[in-house]
């Protein structure tokens, strides 16, 4: 049986996945409550799931970062098992055991083969993780360690240190301002009684969502969601987040740090998933900034002035408005006029929008690009979380090239105009003060 796992996983690797061009979701709840999202792909005797609770770091409440170590903590011990037992028994099944935080959601995730003996004891395993976690205390103060390692060494980041920094001067008291893996001080004060606490809050069925993609059918997917979900407690749906509020006036923030380049961000609170500005955003920001060597800001920032090494757009939906930034690393000397260039193209993009050749090219690099978004069941799974998660129609990844062939210059035009308010942009300046730059070495 081990060699037998070995061939299948080593296949694996060399595989393509033949994958339908538009997955048919089917949605339903287990009978305490989890609501679940599945997918037939019967392509590769495996499966793909996903648990997944309203558990990210906008719960954290006054200690940022508890979210993102009670993820990393579940399969440290549980139900008595340690955490070499608890890998051990993953990986003698050629099993794959995942599990992280973002803002909005912690989710865990499980790769396994469909051999019956193989998914029936890797289930058992996931279950345990999920429902019997022990967070036990020498494995919280190695996580706790490693983390406040990982936080010293972000000061070291101008580029960390400048989305930090932006995140906050966007969000103010909305809990998007805190980093999802918190801070020195936050971190160093979370006790094992927070964890658990947080745990027995927020994982369990009725804050939980199932995502199945792969080669078992609706009945066994039925049973693998009922099963995975049994043993949580029945709880409460989290409570509504407050609102993200709009930015009143421009701010500019600049921190001093001794890099050789100073990292530009430029933003506000973008579009929240299901947005019906969304796809008017995306399209028009691959124009912008989303399209990399062939977009604007590429083009007139590198290419013509040769500013920076890359200039970019994006916007980042969320359960709430997430960030739309546009940003650059450029020399400390020449801060003012990649900014300025920076700032005329995002104005003039706003009330001109796309040429008709650009937006042609936009549509056709998206649309061109969507069978490389479904071509594994992972990537498969991570939409239907998003589909799931989010509330979006069932037939999102079907109708998502329609939706993007649909988009017209007006209605980027008019997105842009009303969501993308230059009088109103936060931005965020990390580098050596102009002084510095021209004291050199």
């Amino acid at each position: 049986m081990h060699m037998y796992t070995k061939i299948i996983l080593c296949s694996l690797l060399i595989i393509t996945c033949s994958v339908q061009a538009s997955p048919k979701i089917e949605h339903w709840r287990t009978s305490n409550g989890a609501e679940v999202y599945y997918v037939h792909a019967p392509e590769l005797p495996m499966v793909d799931m996903q648990v997944v609770f309203d558990a990210g770091s906008s719960r954290d409440g006054e200690l940022p970062g508890l979210a993102s170590l009670a993820s990393g903590l579940l399969d440290k011990g549980a139900a008595g098992l340690d955490a070499d037992a608890i890998s051990k028994g993953f990986e003698s099944l050629g099993a794959v055991f995942g599990s992280g935080a973002d803002y909005d959601f912690a989710s865990v995730q499980l790769r396994s083969l469909t051999d019956e003996s193989l998914l029936s004891d890797a289930i058992k395993n996931f279950k345990l993780v999920i429902s019997k976690p022990d967070f036990p205390n020498d494995a919280l103060e190695r996580r706790r360690a490693r983390t406040l390692i990982g936080l010293q060494a972000k000061q070291q980041s101008p580029g960390a240190v400048a989305k930090d920094a932006y995140m906050s001067a966007v969000y103010a008291t909305h809990p998007y301002a805190n980093p999802s893996e918190g801070t020195q001080e936050s971190v160093s004060a979370i006790k094992r009684e927070d964890i658990a606490a947080f745990y027995k809050q927020y994982y369990v069925s009725r804050n939980a969502m199932v995502a199945i993609v792969g080669a078992v059918d609706r009945k066994q997917a039925e049973q693998i969601a009922e099963d995975i979900t049994s043993e949580l407690e029945s709880g409460e749906k989290a409570a509504p987040l407050p609102e993200v509020q709009p930015l009143a006036k421009a701010n500019k923030v600049f921190i001093e740090h001794p890099s050789a380049q100073t990292h530009i961000l430029v933003g506000q609170p973008g579009v929240k998933r299901g947005d019906p500005d969304y796809f008017p955003l995306y399209v028009g920001n691959h124009v912008l900034g989303g399209g990399g060597m062939v977009s604007r800001l590429f083009s007139e920032i590198r290419e013509k002035r040769g500013l920076s090494y890359s200039a970019y757009s994006y916007f980042s939906p969320m359960r709430y408005e997430g960030p739309f930034i546009a940003g650059l690393q450029t020399k400390t000397e020449q801060v003012d006029e990649a900014l300025s260039v920076l700032m005329d193209n995002i104005k003039s993009y706003i009330k001109n929008g796309p040429t008709e050749d650009e937006l042609v090219a936009s549509k056709k690099n998206i649309t061109g690009g969507y069978p490389l978004r479904i071509d594994s069941n992972g990537k498969i799974l991570n939409y239907v979380v998003v589909i799931g998660y989010y509330k979006l129609p069932l037939d999102y990844l079907n109708t998502f090239n329609a939706n993007v062939e649909a988009v017209t210059i007006d209605q980027i035009k008019d997105a842009f105009k009303r969501r993308v308010l230059p009088d109103k942009l936060v931005t965020v300046m990390v580098g050596a003060s102009a002084e510095e730059a021209n004291e050199g070495p």
